[in-house]
């Protein structure tokens, strides 16, 4: 039996099981039953489980049949996100989220399924490689630092390994293409907070404080020639304010305004220059204004960066399978952000995209209410994980 038949006779349960777990979806760190039926159906077929990691992480791993499959060298990391948002799904079909206020709006659903009753299963059942596979199931991508917690607790000294992968669903591109680069794929992100501290007044007497309200839009404005003026138009660079917090009622100066926001960037020394450009205009536009201003910066997740060997190595597995005409070797890096750029800081490794669109399924964005992980592409996404793995471990070394 061939692969692709191989996959064929699961692919129902396969479905059903990416449904169920959209049906129950889990905020970061709280994935208890998601990471219980995956450690079910990794002990299922045969696999070595430890749980624990980062709370909910389940680390599953599976020994190839050569000669050295127990090399703690020779073994290659392939991850898949849990944790869904809190979000008020807006679908009525019949796996729609029954917990409120939470949905699957980016696809974990389907990560999960491809990697665990999908490419786990077809490796176990035929663990024709000679190498080890950790199949790393993780709690908290959206917005918890679930890689970086495992990172810390010590996944990669109970795990090490050569290499690192990840695959997301992406529906900018059809189902059938993929995409990969070398080079950043995703943005780092940091969230800072600016309290301008002024000193309150009645609306009818400004002259007798100092209003932090104008010294917050000033320093708004100014903000924004950071990215306009201050980078490079090659070097993709975004600021967002969110929020502007100030005041309780018209007729009175408050003595503090908030600024919150994100900067967004694909190269770590141009996150490093907008928040030193950040807390440099805070400081001085508000002293020119007899304010004051504390920056607080939060740091979020590193850019997400491909290592040039495996980012190839991914790319020619992509195009083995749909074609070359049908992968974008070079893909638009996306000023989104994602914690597996924690692991690529540790490992070599790279992340990819696999097409999620396509005429028969409705084709919402990511983090959108509306949205759905396409189960046509499931299939797909079990046949490359599976491809990957056996032409890692029989590739020149």
């Amino acid at each position: 039996m061939d692969m692709s038949e191989n996959i064929g006779r699961h692919l129902a349960e396969l479905v059903a099981f990416r449904r169920d777990l959209h049906a129950h979806p889990e905020l970061k760190y709280e994935e208890h039953r998601t990471s219980d039926r995956v450690a079910q159906a990794l002990r299922a077929l045969g696999l070595e489980v430890h749980r624990g990691l980062a709370g909910t992480g389940v680390v599953g791993t599976l020994r190839g049949r050569g000669p050295r499959a127990g090399d703690p060298s020779r073994a290659i990391l392939l991850r898949a996100d849990m944790d869904a948002l809190p979000v008020q799904e807006s679908n009525t079909f019949e796996h729609a989220s029954t917990q409120p206020g939470r949905m699957h709006a980016c696809g974990h659903d389907g990560h999960t399924a491809m990697l665990l009753l999908g490419a786990a299963r077809v490796l176990a059942e035929n663990p024709d490689f000679d190498g080890t596979v950790h199949f790393v199931f993780q709690p908290a991508e959206e917005g918890g630092a679930g890689a970086r917690k495992m990172i810390e607790e010590g996944l990669f000294d109970l795990f090490p390994v050569e290499a690192a992968f990840a695959l997301h669903n992406w529906p900018a591109l059809p189902a059938g293409e993929f995409g990969v680069r070398v080079g950043p794929i995703m943005a780092a992100a940091n969230r800072f907070e600016i309290r301008v501290n002024g000193r309150g007044a009645h609306a009818a007497q400004p002259h007798t404080g100092i209003d932090p309200i104008p010294v917050a839009c000033a320093i708004v404005s100014q903000l924004q020639l950071l990215v306009s003026r201050g980078s490079d138009p090659l070097d993709s660079a975004v600021l967002t304010v969110g929020v502007i917090e100030a005041g309780t009622i018209e007729n009175i100066i408050p003595a503090r305004a908030v600024i919150k926001g994100t900067c967004r960037t694909l190269l770590p020394e141009t996150q490093a220059r907008l928040v030193d450009g950040i807390e440099r205009i805070a400081t001085h536009v508000a002293a020119a204004h007899m304010a004051s201003a504390e920056v607080i910066v939060k740091n979020g997740y590193p850019p997400t960066i491909n290592h040039p060997l495996e980012a190839r190595f991914m790319a020619d597995v992509m195009a083995e399978l749909v074609g070359e005409d049908q992968v974008e070797r070079d893909v638009p890096p996306a000023m989104t952000s994602e914690d597996f750029g924690f692991m690529l800081e540790a490992v070599p490794g790279a992340y990819g995209f696999i097409g999620n669109g396509g005429v028969s399924h409705s084709c919402e964005n990511l983090h959108n209410a509306g949205y759905d992980f396409n189960d046509d592409i499931l299939g797909l996404g079990v046949t490359f994980w599976a491809q990957l793995t056996r032409r890692w471990f029989s590739r020149d070394r």
